[in-house]
């Protein structure tokens, strides 16, 4: 007696990369924040997937496409434990976890009206701690739930 196959929800690429563990309230932002309306090549959306560890998440596949190090940061303010992984020949050659770095530059704005920032053409400065960025000229500070993408 065999064991029924599962198969997978969302069909796999050549190459790309997959980003997954979205949880599935923040997909939307994570699709504006990627430009998805403007990305060329094959796209593939899962939303409201089963999961074990999450409940409930959705993923994003895209192919022919790899992200800078600020798109993965920007990633990273809205989804905090997202998986990315890089797929060459249908094999994952590369998965990541990720998560907020220490410092994001040039990503969040600044919400003090008279910062520095906010006047003058320079980049963001956010100093991250325990879910908060303090901004390193002005010393405001931001709840990681309330920040505005650049």
């Amino acid at each position: 007696m065999s064991t029924p196959r599962k198969e997978m929800q969302v069909a796999a690429i050549e190459n790309g990369t997959v980003i997954d563990h979205i949880p599935a309230d923040k997909i939307f932002q994570v699709m504006n924040l990627l430009h998805l309306e403007k990305i060329t090549s094959a796209v593939t959306i899962g939303y409201n997937l089963k999961s074990k560890q999450m409940g409930c998440k959705s993923i994003i596949k895209i192919a022919d496409k790899h992200f800078s190090d600020e798109e993965i940061s920007q990633l990273a303010v809205i989804c905090r434990h997202i998986t990315l992984s890089t797929i060459k020949d249908f094999e994952v050659v590369e998965k990541r976890r990720i998560s907020l770095p220490d410092e994001l530059i040039g990503i969040v704005k600044c919400n003090n009206p008279k910062c520095i920032t906010n006047h003058e053409p320079m980049k963001t400065r956010f100093h991250v701690s325990g879910g908060k960025l303090k901004c390193h000229y002005c010393n405001d500070t931001i709840e990681l739930d309330k920040v505005k993408l650049l």
